[in-house]
């Protein structure tokens, strides 16, 4: 039974899992999508939409929390400048997970992570 085994351990120890998810955050915020395997993405997901989610309302204390997990003030800055007035209205589902083949050399599932911008608060943005 999987009681209580609620994520992936990806053969990493957990100091190098959480690297690999802090890294692999950081370049999805600061490019919009990654490439990556299917199971990271979805750890991925885990791992940065409670962020986001945390970034609607700019706090001292969501600020730290966010700075806590990342540990990078300009990606920080990114996420409460830019990236939370798109996500207002929205209650979930950040990322946007898309399959696409299999790795040549050990056939891993692959995907792309992509941020999803709304494009209705993009023009609503614009207008003012």
């Amino acid at each position: 039974m999987r009681h209580l085994h609620n994520f992936r351990k990806l053969n990493r120890t957990s100091s190098h899992r959480l690297a690999m998810l802090r890294n692999m955050s950081i370049s999805l915020i600061k490019n919009q999508f990654i490439k990556t395997t299917l199971s990271k993405a979805k750890e991925l997901r885990k791992f940065i939409e409670p962020l986001l989610t945390l970034s609607k309302k700019d706090t001292l204390s969501n600020r730290r929390l966010i700075f806590n997990r990342l540990r990078n003030k300009n990606i920080v800055k990114k996420i409460f400048n830019e990236l939370s007035i798109y996500y207002k209205n929205i209650k979930g589902g950040y990322l946007r997970i898309l399959k696409f083949g299999y790795r040549f050399g050990d056939n891993a599932s692959l995907a792309f992570v992509e941020l999803i911008n709304n494009i209705k608060n993009k023009k609503k943005l614009i207008k003012k």
